[in-house]
């Protein structure tokens, strides 16, 4: 035994010589890698988000001008037909619609380069930036695979010196060591994580110098109206985040996984369904073996009385409509997310068999970025920022260090809540939480009691102490 101890610590030296500190430069290394690629993300991101700066700013003008050169143009017509007027007002209101005119021809000239240049922009960021940086995420994540394969078979060769009776186990590991295919392995990877996004494209030029009412370009930038599609946006405010670069907070997922990109909540939302069929199987089973048990009870009292099965089989018909009001609900979920995605290949239907479904509901996604009004004109969105903010991914941050959303308030709890549904939790009456995020209209308070338990209850349950100083907290009356 003391031999074999021994072999064991001349095991556990080599490889903290020969694994474990190269292993641990290697980390540091990807670690600085990884932030460089994420800051080139950053970067290409903070540029086109100045040329959308810069086209709406052309634009605005472009707009301005023309309308001014329009109010000229009708006070010189006006000057002109007044009898009453002198040549030299006529005069300088003509010279005044000139100047308008020709600065509403350079507003458009300009407007039409910006759009140019922002339309090649747009492309190489879609096209050539983003890709390029993936790819070398990806030629990273494949380094990575291919030195752990390495440190495995490190490992096997110097067990192997030591213990040569459990030679045959270490073939095997340097066998799946050198049988690593990191290209199969990053299509996997792109395959379960993918969002489902597609490149925008090339916005339109809308010329206001012509006589008829203006519409929005049907354009990813700014959602067409009536459309039903739900398109990313520059300058407005969308649920979430496209780009993996930035941070994303941490806390319990919701029910629909409404934080998921289309793709992968598609994913989940069938899981669940699947998931939830199975069960409504296994109860179906034990009903009917109940049903048999009772059946023979009937036909041989002496084997067992068949009322005391009726409490048995009632609860296992309510827990069977529970788990079909579940199905339905997650179905719905999913018929709204599969409405949404693009056209798909035809996919196995969902078992639907052992119970009447409901139609799924309708998608209705109403997109009013800009309203025409009578006169030509629009009116702009309430919010004129810039700042992109585009649909989250499942995007694991295995290196950088997040931080928790900070306390905007505290809370009562007025009743007692059971939390059983993912995402929720559990409160007893009179209990004092903090508020880490408000009701956005969907009935539920966001709450955390520690640094490990937070998660989200009905707001009616709750009496919410907000603090006026906390960054995004809002004033109620």
């Amino acid at each position: 035994m003391n031999d074999y101890a021994g072999q064991h610590e001349v095991i556990s030296e080599n490889m903290t010589s020969q694994i474990t500190l190269d292993l641990a430069r290697y980390v540091q290394e990807l670690k600085q890698e990884r932030k460089s690629n994420f800051h080139d993300g950053r970067k290409a991101q903070q540029h086109i988000e100045t040329c959308w700066k810069q086209l709406e700013s052309s634009k605005r003008r472009f707009e301005r001008d023309c309308k001014e050169a329009d109010r000229a143009q009708q006070y010189f017509e006006k000057m002109d037909a007044d009898i009453n007027v002198t040549k030299a007002d006529v005069e300088k209101a003509r010279q005044q619609a000139q100047i308008r005119h020709q600065m509403a021809e350079d507003s458009k000239a300009d407007y039409s380069n910006t759009l140019q240049k922002f339309n090649q922009e747009q492309h190489e960021y879609y096209h050539t930036h983003i890709p390029g940086i993936f790819q070398k995420i990806q030629e990273m994540e494949e380094r990575r695979v291919l030195r752990l394969g390495e440190s495995m078979r490190t490992y096997a060769e110097v067990d192997r010196q030591v213990i040569p009776i459990v030679g045959k186990c270490l073939d095997g590991i340097v066998k799946a060591a050198e049988s690593i295919d990191q290209k199969s392995d990053s299509q996997l990877v792109i395959e379960a994580y993918k969002s489902g996004f597609e490149p925008p494209g090339d916005i339109e030029f809308e010329d206001y110098t012509q006589p008829m009412k203006r519409t929005v370009s049907e354009n990813s930038l700014s959602n067409s109206r009536g459309d039903g599609k739900p398109e990313l946006k520059f300058g407005g405010k969308s649920k979430g985040k496209l780009w993996p670069f930035i941070k994303k907070n941490k806390g319990s997922t919701p029910e629909d996984f409404s934080n998921l990109p289309p793709e992968q909540r598609r994913k989940k939302l069938q899981q669940k369904v699947d998931e939830l069929n199975k069960e409504i199987q296994k109860e179906m089973d034990q009903r009917d073996a109940i049903t048999k048990m009772k059946d023979v009870y009937l036909k041989n009292p002496q084997m067992g009385d068949p009322a005391s099965l009726d409490h048995k089989l009632t609860e296992v018909s309510q827990n069977i409509d529970k788990l079909r009001l579940e199905v339905q609900k997650f179905e719905a979920w999913l018929a709204e997310v599969e409405g949404r995605l693009p056209a798909r290949n035809e996919q196995v239907r969902r078992q639907s068999g052992m119970y009447d479904g409901q139609p799924p509901p309708t998608v209705n996604t109403c997109a009013q970025d800009r309203e025409s009004s009578p006169d030509g004109s629009y009116t702009e969105e309430q919010s004129q920022e810039s700042e992109v903010k585009v649909l989250a991914t499942d995007f694991d941050d295995e290196f950088d260090d997040e931080e928790p959303l900070p306390a905007i308030g505290t809370c009562k709890a007025l009743y007692t809540f059971e939390g059983q549904n993912e995402g929720t939790i559990s409160v007893a009456e009179g209990e004092t939480l903090y508020v880490i995020e408000e009701d956005k209209g969907d009935g539920w308070t966001r709450i955390r009691r520690n640094e490990d338990e937070e998660g989200y209850v009905p707001t009616s349950y709750v009496e919410v102490y907000l603090d006026k100083n906390a960054k995004g907290a809002k004033t109620y009356i």
